[in-house]
């Protein structure tokens, strides 16, 4: 009505608290939706949502904070140097390999200067069994090469005494192996001893050692 004063809250301009409880002061209004009646207003979200996100990582794996993810020591010059060497090895053993192929002739007639009374059917099994072992042991030498190469670059402590094991046989074979051959199967004995024994040498320096005795410390 004219001339009279609309009662507080009616103004249209005046907004109402949809949550205020009866009879509540300018205070309710504060009082978020999911607080029970009769309680203090809370700043804690209601139970059914999820925590807000600090943008902290520890306890979570895989996170900034993770020990699994320190980064591992990089191996030095000389390993790096030991396994391209040792690449380098499984890439004679496969020569070796292409030679036994290639010297077939000259294993028949090794095979005939060791026993002439041998029919042809019999030196054909000999040189095909000489052959077989040929491929087979080269085969496993080129896979050794690339096995030690790997495990040596990874700084693994046990790799460098498997390596010193077979670097030893490979020096000792070749030697043995030397007056059996001649021309390019010479050359590449010759070449695998001295890749053997520079590569031990390489796994022993200092700097080597202290890269499989930080790796190893790193595992634990």
């Amino acid at each position: 009505m004219s001339g009279t004063t609309p009662p507080p809250g009616s103004d249209p301009g005046e907004e109402k608290n949809p949550f205020a409880q009866p009879g509540d002061d300018q205070g309710a209004s504060q009082t978020p939706p999911w607080a029970p009646a009769g309680q203090p207003p809370s700043s804690q979200p209601p139970p059914n949502q999820p925590p807000a996100w600090t943008g902290s990582n520890e306890g979570i794996s895989g996170g900034w904070g993770d020990p699994s993810t320190a980064a591992r020591p990089e191996p030095p010059a000389q390993i790096l140097t030991a396994a391209k060497l040792m690449y380098v090895g499984a890439v004679l053993s496969g020569l070796l390999l292409l030679f036994t192929f290639l010297s077939r002739d000259a294993i028949r007639d090794a095979v005939e200067d060791s026993d002439s009374s041998l029919s042809a059917d019999e030196i054909d099994a000999a040189v095909n069994l000489t052959i077989g072992v040929g491929i087979v042991v080269g085969l496993i030498g080129v896979g050794l090469w690339l096995w030690m190469a790997a495990a040596n670059k990874a700084g693994k402590s046990w790799a460098r005494v498997v390596a010193t094991i077979l670097g030893g046989l490979n020096i000792l074979f070749t030697l043995f192996s030397l007056s059996g051959g001649g021309g390019l199967n010479l050359i590449v004995n010759v070449v695998q001893i001295a890749l053997a024994a520079y590569i031990l040498y390489l796994l022993y320096r200092p700097e080597s050692s202290q890269y499989y005795a930080a790796v190893s410390g790193s595992r634990r």
